[in-house]
């Protein structure tokens, strides 16, 4: 459970902060572009709460 609450606050911040509720793309490919680049920005912002990012 505690690894699912993990996977999913990841989701949750991509669809509030990353706008991923609505997108503004169609077709799969783009959507799926848009979904690895939001999934590398919330690594980032998790990695800098961490304190493993460069500061």
């Amino acid at each position: 459970q505690r690894i699912r609450k993990r996977i999913e606050e990841g989701f949750g911040w991509m669809k509030t902060v990353g706008r991923l509720r609505k997108t503004m793309y169609r077709g799969v490919e783009k959507i799926a572009m848009q979904l690895d680049l939001h999934a590398v920005a919330y690594n980032l912002v998790r990695m800098s709460n961490l304190g493993l990012g460069a500061t």
